[in-house]
């Protein structure tokens, strides 16, 4: 099913958007907690309002260089076969209102490692990513081996 509603995050400079019937909430990164011998792109768990979330962080996911300063990263709280994880990007703009007819295939020249992970593309300004959940929590990525 294609979203008509997508909330826009930013993440190395690349915009994506993720179904907004798949955002449970949008945060401001606070305190994460490490777990140990987690993957490198586990940053950790957080207490999200007495809820245990753990925290992805999609620069370590997609083998991005890691933000200097993570004070300004934000946090999509997103669900996945029951669970609760938070999503961790650099910045969250608005909801876009798209139109299906909008959607076109990923281009050849995509970078690998958002083909892997993307729904098609969206041209507004700039390219915007349709980013599947169920693909970056699935997805063998490359990069985060």
């Amino acid at each position: 099913m294609i979203p008509a509603k997508l909330v826009s995050v930013v993440l190395g400079g690349q915009l994506l958007g993720i179904d907004v019937a798949q955002v449970q909430d949008v945060i401001r990164l606070g305190a994460v907690s490490p777990v140990p011998l987690a993957p490198r792109w586990i940053a950790g768990v957080m207490n999200l309002r007495g809820r245990i979330v753990t925290a992805i962080d999609l620069r370590a996911r997609f083998g991005l260089s890691p933000r200097q300063d993570r004070a300004g990263s934000m946090c999509v709280v997103v669900e996945h076969q029951g669970e609760p994880y938070g999503l961790i990007v650099d910045d969250v703009g608005d909801v876009i209102d798209v139109d299906p007819e909008q959607i076109e295939p990923n281009p050849p020249t995509l970078d690998r490692r958002w083909q892997q992970v993307s729904d098609g593309i969206v041209k507004l300004d700039v390219l915007m990513v349709l980013a599947s959940v169920r693909a970056i929590m699935d997805a063998d990525l490359a990069a985060a081996a």
